[in-house]
């Protein structure tokens, strides 16, 4: 496990541009320069030089972040900057109280035995396994359902619903959380934890695709082979080399509307519906988006301004910066509502959340906002 020392050149390698301003959505809420990445790189380097320390006004910055990546993307540097916070959040939190706090409700023992318990409860009350036509040559996709569907299953249902139209299996193993939220809180040994049970479950099944409905599962996961790749040239082990061998042999990720778009298959609803589509920041691209659409039948599409602005969620940053995730929900919502739409779609759960608590501090009312697979088995499926 890397230390926050260890990130030393990359925080040199910040020019002090300021490209990443023009990006970061808390930065154009708060107009403060120790919310955007080179503000937080010149309080590290402080830190790095003896000149600070890694104290709670520090890690108040730290958790003044979405983790949306769009400062990374934009960085003419290139510097991993989520992966250097996750770092500089996990030596500020392992010794203070709230950081104990937050190791142990994230710990194996209780949110291990919590999400246990929701899938035993799942598993009594759940939709069937899919398995493809024994005649034909039919698609294995791994189905990576993360937790939310664990615990409210209603994108899992609709998804296994269209999916029983299609040629494919549905393989579901005893995955455990992708480590999102792990991250976020610098639970670092707990993240490391479920990513070596998750890839080793990945890494001994038969499959054409990974198959997620959830952009930040979807992330999340993609991030484990990238940090493999990285740890390739540090580690003999066997195992890892195998890992990346695989990857590199075609491993493949695929969003549920990503395949979907690409299947003979067409969506006819009973009445004319009009929709509008907010990205996630975790979504690496749509462009699977208006094909899939294109397959439905009385769907009038309207984008709306910024569709692909964060939604200002972003799990705990919701909870330490209340006032900022709202503000920048309520924006996200004001464009949302501009269009007219009956439906918001996403493909991720927490973007659902900061779409309602975008409307609710807007003051208007909602239109019907959901994953675009729960929208999609609404209607009538039929061959393309």
């Amino acid at each position: 496990m890397k230390k926050l020392e260890d990130f030393a050149d990359d925080i040199n390698k910040c020019s002090k541009c300021g490209l990443c301003q023009s990006v970061c959505p808390v930065y154009k809420i708060t107009g403060n320069d120790c919310a955007v990445s080179r503000g937080k790189f010149v309080m590290l380097d402080g830190v790095l030089k003896g000149d600070l320390k890694l104290n709670k006004n520090i890690e108040k910055y730290l958790d003044m972040c979405l983790k949306c990546g769009k400062c990374k993307n934009f960085c003419p540097s290139n510097i991993d900057v989520c992966e250097i916070f996750n770092t500089a959040k996990y030596e500020c939190a392992k010794n203070t109280i709230q950081g104990k706090f937050e190791k142990f409700f994230e710990s194996k023992l209780f949110f291990g035995i919590f999400m246990k318990f929701m899938k035993i409860f799942r598993r009594i009350n759940s939709a069937a396994s899919i398995s493809g036509d024994s005649g034909k040559c039919c698609i294995k996709l791994l189905y990576f359902k993360g937790c939310v569907n664990n615990v409210y299953p209603k994108t899992e249902r609709a998804l296994k619903k269209i999916f029983s139209n299609l040629n494919v299996e549905l393989i579901e193993l005893d995955f455990d959380c992708c480590g999102l939220p792990f991250l976020s809180s610098g639970n670092l040994e707990r993240f490391e934890e479920v990513k070596k049970h998750n890839l080793e479950l990945i890494n001994n099944c038969d499959f054409a695709y990974i198959l997620t409905d959830c952009a930040s599962c979807e992330s999340t996961l993609k991030g484990y082979f990238n940090s493999t790749h990285k740890s390739l040239e540090e580690s003999k082990n066997t195992s890892i080399v195998r890992e990346v061998s695989r990857i590199d042999g075609g491993f493949l990720f695929v969003n549920a509307a990503e395949f979907l778009a690409g299947q003979n298959i067409k969506f006819k609803f009973k009445k004319p519906v009009k929709v509008t589509f907010h990205k996630p920041c975790h979504l690496e691209n749509d462009d699977f988006l208006k094909p899939l659409l294109e397959k439905c039948e009385n769907i009038e599409y309207v984008e709306m301004k910024d569709y692909d602005e964060c939604c200002g969620f972003a799990g705990e940053f919701a909870v330490k910066n209340p006032k900022i995730s709202r503000k920048i929900s309520k924006q996200k919502a004001l464009n949302a509502y501009e269009t007219g739409a009956d439906y918001i779609l996403t493909t991720c759960p927490a973007c659902v959340m900061g779409l309602h608590q975008g409307f609710l501090a807007a003051g208007k009312r909602a239109p019907k906002i959901m994953n675009i697979i729960e929208f999609l088995a609404f209607a009538e499926f039929a061959d393309k």
